[in-house]
């Protein structure tokens, strides 16, 4: 049983999970004693600060990230050095482009900004951006080597510290929100520190980057880049605009709240994605079209069932699940016109379309479409956006936000199935048949632990 037990800490599925699983439950955790503990009004603050820098760092990651995990799959020692110091020198020369962007944007347009939900991002954020480019690096490193030890080490100390720190501060110190990002700041270069001083994010690499490596992560990543950014926009866009619309900041808090619950969703499907990518990757560069057909069989079919049971669970408990993130305050209503409830219920049937989605994405950027996985997730990003639009400007109803997701997911999946089909064929029940081959799997080795536990 032992033997049993250690084989499945160390798998890399396992690992990857565990890793998402401490950033998601720290991060749930962090989100809720942030929305009890903050005025509506510095919450929205907070949600657009955390919204801006996701997409910022889709950007500055996207370069690189996706391209780094794919050449860097089976590639010799020199190779890997060289694409490894590549990842670093354009990681930061972006860090820096975009940082200057953001300072000069608060300068020019201070006052409407300093007016703005988006103040904390524009006066805080080219700081982080700096002081969390380390610990990132080494992660995306860590991916490319599949060393998810590694990786759940990383995001255990980043988000632990940073819960912990929120729960004295619920407890004890009721800090400000300005005060609240600064703990961050320092907490993530406690982080990158460490990954420094351990060589994990591939800094001493830096001298090795050539015009050859920087030129093959850039071609990869300028359509990378892209796909990240929309990827980012699809789940960040509903904040954004209706930010900016009638039904104002309020409102993002309200909404920010079911958006959580979805991420809750996404922890599987991250791990999963996380062991896929490199896997395909490098069974598309062997030549083995194949083996990238049933692995992605095999991860759709185990996620679909996956999803479709917390979906299930999300939907039926919606109002539970809430209050267990926010309280009473946003279920009032005397204090909101809004249903936060259905818009749970919504973004539940929204998880059930995410495996097929991101699966078709994976497969297309592993045998080297970037370019098509680009294209599906522009349309995607468009028609969100005017769903939005539409939602907010005509209806003003956030539920049609919400309904929205499900109409651009949709979209989504057909142009990722119809494009991935063309280069490997797949079919919908072999994603079935592979997703019961694996819970079977699953099943048989859960009866075999049982019966060595009995003896």
């Amino acid at each position: 049983m032992y033997q049993f037990i250690a084989k499945i800490l160390k798998e890399d599925n396992f690992l990857s999970l565990a890793g998402n699983l401490i950033i998601a439950v720290f991060g749930l955790g962090s989100f809720a004693l942030l929305a009890r503990g903050l005025d509506p009004i510095y919450f929205a603050q907070w949600v657009l600060f955390i919204s801006g820098g996701a997409l910022v760092e889709m950007l500055r990651f996207g370069v690189t990230n996706n391209g780094l995990v794919r050449f860097l799959s089976g590639a010799s020692k020199t190779a890997s050095a060289q694409l490894i110091g590549s990842n670093v020198l354009i990681s930061f020369v972006t860090t820096l482009i975009i940082t200057v962007l953001l300072i000069g944007f608060k300068f020019l347009f201070k006052d409407s900004i300093n007016n703005s939900g988006y103040v904390l991002f524009f006066s805080w954020y080219p700081i982080l951006a700096f002081v969390n480019l380390p610990w990132n690096n080494a992660l995306v490193v860590m991916q490319a080597k599949m060393n998810y030890g590694k990786m759940l080490v990383i995001k255990a100390i980043n988000s632990g510290l940073f819960f912990l720190f929120l729960v004295l501060n619920y407890i004890v110190f009721n800090l400000s929100v300005i005060e609240l990002v600064w703990a961050l700041i320092i907490i993530n270069l406690f982080t990158s520190t460490l990954c420094v001083i351990n060589n994990w994010d591939g800094l001493k690499f830096i001298k090795k980057a050539n015009k050859g490596t920087n030129k093959t992560l850039l071609n990869f990543g300028k359509y990378s880049t892209f796909t990240l950014i929309g990827t980012n926009l699809l789940r960040n866009a509903d904040i954004l605009i209706i930010s900016i619309s009638p039904l104002g900041t309020a409102a993002v808090a309200l909404f920010s709240i079911p958006l959580k619950l979805t991420e809750l969703q996404q922890i599987p499907l991250r791990s999963f994605a996380a062991t896929a990518f490199p896997k395909m990757s490098k069974a598309s560069l062997e030549g083995n079209i194949k083996k990238v057909q049933g692995l992605f069989h095999s991860y759709s079919g185990a996620l679909t069932y996956l999803f479709l049971f917390i979906s299930i669970i999300t939907f039926v408990f919606a109002e539970f699940f809430v209050v267990l993130i926010s309280g009473y305050q946003y279920l009032d209503p005397e204090t909101t016109s809004f249903n936060i409830v259905t818009l749970v219920r919504i973004l539940s049937v929204y998880g059930l379309l995410l495996p097929i989605d991101r699966m078709t994405g994976i497969g297309l950027d592993s045998i080297n479409k970037p370019n098509i996985n680009a294209l599906k997730v522009i349309v995607m990003l468009g028609a969100n956006i005017i769903g939005d639009l539409i939602a907010v400007y005509i209806f003003n109803s956030l539920e049609l936000v919400a309904v929205s997701t499900l109409v651009f997911t949709s979209i989504g999946i057909g142009l990722g199935w119809y494009f991935l089909n063309k280069e490997c064929k797949i079919t919908s029940i072999e994603i079935f048949k592979s997703g019961n081959r694996f819970y079977n799997g699953l099943w048989v080795q859960t009866k075999v632990l049982l019966q060595q536990f009995k003896v």
